[in-house]
């Protein structure tokens, strides 16, 4: 199964998605979408799963959760918008992070791109795609693909959209 991996497009929809999650069977979100434009036009590509960010008004919160836990490919991944990051997550999390970690832990929020193993929550791979839209501080427009296959993650890709403000084409 091929996964696409976005988070933080505040309203904005890069058009090379089309291209680099073509062959994706699902897209993630974790959050921050910003508008439902951008929510149909990633479902046009491939099912959607995806969290509500901060930013994220009630048409969003009304049709994506703030958490959601689940179970791809034999794989236990919990999905939220923020989640701090390695060796300091956010208070409401940490607590359920260090008695139950899933084996992918996926949040955005930040805009960095990160993708490191927790050696302190059993190896826990955590996973941050960096941001899509066009809003923040980050220097590049990121995403990641990668593939889930009897629970192991292999293939991960990081995808650069372009420097802020720009596109790669």
């Amino acid at each position: 199964m091929k996964i696409g991996l976005i988070s933080d497009t505040h309203s904005f929809f890069d058009h090379q998605l089309r291209e680099y999650f073509s062959d994706c069977d699902e897209i993630w979100h974790a959050g921050d979408f910003g508008n439902l434009k951008v929510v149909e036009e990633l479902q046009k590509i491939a099912p959607l799963r995806g969290v509500y960010g901060n930013i994220d008004g009630q048409e969003i919160r009304q049709e994506f959760p703030l958490h959601l836990r689940f179970r791809v490919e034999g794989l236990d991944i919990w999905m939220t918008h923020i989640g701090g990051i390695p060796g300091r997550y956010c208070l409401p999390i940490r607590e359920e992070l260090t008695k139950n970690p899933p084996e992918l832990f996926i949040c955005g929020h930040s805009h960095i791109l990160k993708i490191v193993r927790d050696k302190e929550l059993n190896n826990m791979l955590f996973m941050n795609p960096g941001a899509a839209g066009k809003q923040g501080f980050q220097q590049v427009r990121t995403a990641v693909t990668f593939e889930l296959a009897n629970a192991q993650l292999s293939n991960a890709q990081v995808i650069h959209l372009g420097e802020l403000g720009k596109t790669n084409r």
